[in-house]
């Protein structure tokens, strides 16, 4: 049944990602039957065809051309922006594929629960699980993460930032915040919390976004029941996107925490990230080389780092 008044804004932002652009959109039929949906593209100036594999596959959908390489969070903030009137968003990375029913699942879930965030569970193309949820970045999980890894520590919650475990994905669940490659966010939580931080070109800014909804009283929230493939969620990051995502890490935790704590997380991940260079983990290796560099932590990650966001964004 479609829920009534219901209408999802459907938001990807692209850079040259035109050879997933079929299959995402070849899903969004099944995924979102049921709904009132429409679509709207933020392209980061791709080298490749995406504006115009959009306009082709989906001639109504909106089209925004950022004209640079602006980063997720200003796509996002751009297509959203520019998206007709919807009383929800649904972001989805271009190598998500929705499997039927998903999309009314996340809104009834959204509705009944009162929930600002809602994500669905996650596969891999294999059909093996990905774990979604997340709990807050803390010391503790930060050096339980270097020293048992963390699918390992993500098993106690003072010690694992990753929830892993599958009665934790068999029912609906909390989190402090959620993998942002497919979720589904309220109107009223968007209006409440703002836009997504652009100045996290990539990695950490739906981490910083769930936590600011949280902290207005908008949780996020597992549906069980939703599924949708996400292709490339496993793909090997290279080691400039690794010390990115890392760096990042240490710029959100500062801004929401004590000099002195900050000292203990950063030190949490130049021990992680050293351990693992030692045995010849390349993108640590770049990750622990920008954590040492002062200059790389007085700056703010971006283009200027030769950075791009790439069509598979997380690992």
């Amino acid at each position: 049944m479609k829920p009534s008044g219901e209408t999802v804004a459907v938001v990807v932002v692209t850079y040259n990602s035109a050879r997933l652009l079929p299959e995402l959109i070849a899903s969004l039929g099944p995924g979102l039957d049921g709904l009132d949906w429409h679509l709207t593209v933020a392209d980061n100036a791709s080298a490749d065809d995406s504006a115009a594999e959009v306009r082709r596959l989906v001639p109504s959908a909106r089209v925004v051309e950022m004209g640079r390489n602006a980063g997720y969070a200003a796509g996002i903030n751009a297509a959203v922006a520019a998206a007709a009137p919807h009383t929800a968003i649904l972001v989805l990375n271009p190598d998500i594929r929705l499997r039927p029913g998903c999309g009314p699942t996340l809104v009834a879930n959204l509705r009944r629960t009162a929930a600002g965030i809602v994500v669905p569970r996650l596969e891999r193309g294999d059909g093996s699980p990905i774990a979604v949820l997340r709990r807050e970045p803390s010391v503790p999980r930060a050096f339980g993460d270097a020293l048992l890894g963390a699918q390992r520590a993500g098993r106690y919650p003072l010690l694992g930032e990753l929830v892993v475990g599958d009665e934790h994905y068999q029912r609906e669940s909390a989190a402090d915040w959620a993998a942002g490659s497919a979720m589904l966010i309220s109107r009223e939580c968007w209006d409440a919390v703002g836009p997504w931080d652009e100045s996290f070109f990539l990695y950490s800014e739906e981490t910083e976004y769930s936590l600011r909804a949280r902290d207005a009283g908008y949780i996020t929230r597992l549906a069980p029941d939703a599924l949708a493939v996400h292709l490339e969620g496993d793909s090997k990051v290279s080691p400039r996107l690794w010390a990115l995502l890392t760096v990042n890490r240490v710029r959100l935790y500062r801004r929401r925490n004590r000099a002195v704590s900050t000292a203990a997380y950063w030190s949490a991940l130049v021990l992680r990230e050293v351990s693992r260079s030692v045995r010849g983990n390349q993108a640590s290796r770049a990750a622990a080389a920008a954590l040492l560099s002062p200059q790389r932590m007085r700056q703010t990650p971006g283009p200027t780092w030769g950075l791009s966001p790439e069509p598979s964004r997380r690992p």
